[in-house]
């Protein structure tokens, strides 16, 4: 009893150790994950491009990956900038309607003498909101210059990698079950961040053709926007609904098969467009996306939410982003011992985890690979 009261101590005392470098090391260790994430993409679609298409080789695979993957990035930043552009092309239309919609809240709710957007932004309350905005925007441009410092020392030392394992693992089982762990690691990360890609890009496109149809404005900075909103599981999806709602809510040009006209116009507006916007969200994340995600996942989904709460508390929206990913590789290490593997049963989907456990034999440590029964 002595015993095992000491063990929950030392796992206690461990995970309170482990959650505080994490939090207290967020500003160097949250770009250095964003920055293996965004290695091992360009790693994953550098492998498609080899085996697809075998003469170009895996150097020129690796080049094009890498050009592909940033020239993304460009057209997001790019579509991101025009679409700030455009509203401020029209910044007194939308700051009129959103003088009106201001003075329609402090009506309903019964408040007298409704501010106007100028008095909220230039008042001392949003003097301190915006210059955080502004500090968290200059502090994301510093971190996408390291992370792609990072990216790029990871290509260099990557040729190394192999040299330095036979080194630090000289015994030949060892070697190899370091190497199926780091293969069924990358596999994991990589599958959730292709079915992650797909499930948004499919979202984003049908929400796209929706927003057309409805007549709302600046619809492909709304797409890119909701594209990368939808890596957030769950709440990202919830933020990528209201979004387009807000907006259509302040739209300066009405479309003209809006039903009602007058004050209530731009409210029956925003109804259609939330409407529209969250049957993808609900469709595609309540029937498509579970199914996708537990058949090659294996993750829960309550774990799911319960790692965004925590990764978010620990590295913010960077850990939000990889709230995910970060689980599925806890629950592949977890996996390969004994004395951790009830940690990975509890966070899979179906109490079995799979993979390559290691498990005491005479005195020595094996490999078996475990399957999930169908």
């Amino acid at each position: 009893m002595t015993l095992r009261s000491g063990v929950v101590g030392i796992w206690i005392i461990a995970t309170g150790v482990m959650i505080a470098i994490l939090y207290f090391g967020r500003s160097i260790l949250a770009p250095f994950a964003l920055a293996v994430f965004l290695f091992l993409i360009m790693e994953g679609f550098a492998r498609v491009i080899d085996e697809q298409v075998h003469f170009l080789g895996r150097r020129i695979s690796r080049a094009i990956a890498i050009l592909l993957v940033l020239l993304g990035f460009g057209l997001f930043f790019a579509l991101f900038a025009q679409g700030i552009a455009q509203f401020g092309e029209q910044a007194s239309d939308y700051e009129q309607k959103i003088n009106v919609l201001i003075a329609d809240v402090y009506g309903v709710l019964r408040l007298d003498s409704a501010p106007t957007l100028t008095e909220i932004i230039f008042n001392e309350t949003g003097q301190r909101f915006f210059a955080t905005i502004a500090n968290a925007t200059g502090d994301l441009s510093g971190d996408l210059v390291v992370i792609l410092i990072y990216v790029a020392f990871l290509f260099v030392a990557q040729s190394a990698w192999g040299q330095k394992l036979d080194r630090l693992f000289p015994i030949t089982e060892q070697r190899e079950q370091v190497r199926e762990v780091g293969a069924a690691a990358r596999r994991g990360i990589e599958t959730y961040l292709w079915t992650q890609t797909v499930i948004s890009a499919l979202i984003t496109v049908l929400t796209y053709f929706t927003l057309i149809v409805l007549g709302a404005d600046n619809v492909l900075f709304l797409a890119a926007l909701i594209f990368v909103l939808n890596y957030i599981p769950t709440i990202g999806s919830i933020v990528a609904a209201f979004v387009p709602t807000l907006f259509a809510l302040v739209q300066p040009d009405l479309p003209a098969w809006l039903p009602a006209t007058g004050e209530n116009a731009s409210y029956v507006f925003a109804l259609f467009v939330f409407l529209g916007v969250s049957f993808w969200q609900f469709a595609i994340g309540n029937f498509v996306q579970p199914r996708i995600m537990g058949e090659t996942l294996n993750l829960s989904a309550l774990i799911v939410l319960l790692s965004l709460a925590i990764w978010g508390a620990i590295w913010g929206i960077p850990g939000m982003f990889l709230s995910a990913p970060l689980t599925v590789l806890m629950m592949i290490l977890f996996a390969q011992s004994a004395s951790t593997r009830w940690i990975a049963v509890l966070l899979s989907a179906d109490g079995n985890p799979g993979g390559v456990v290691a498990k005491p034999a005479n005195d020595d440590l094996v490999i078996t690979a475990e399957t999930s029964e169908d």
